[in-house]
């Protein structure tokens, strides 16, 4: 661990830190680091989910009532 780590507590479901402990021992790392990856992943996931919704904001919408509209006229409904 890095002098630069900030220490946290967090609360586990116990099936849930079974299950890290599990996949720490199995993976040979340590609980901290499972979560720290798993963190990182969902931060990453989310900022490739905000440049999508940016590369999108000029696309045109449509309501909810004219796409069930739509979808009838189609034969979809």
């Amino acid at each position: 661990m890095s002098e630069l780590s900030k220490r946290s507590t967090i609360y586990f479901a116990p099936e849930i830190h079974h299950a890290l402990r599990l996949k720490a021992a199995n993976t040979h790392q340590s609980v901290s680091e499972v979560v720290n990856e798993a963190v990182r992943l969902a931060l990453r996931e989310d900022q490739e989910d905000l440049a999508a919704f940016e590369d999108r904001v000029a696309e045109p919408t449509m309501s909810y009532e004219a796409l069930l509209k739509d979808l009838k006229a189609h034969g979809k409904l």
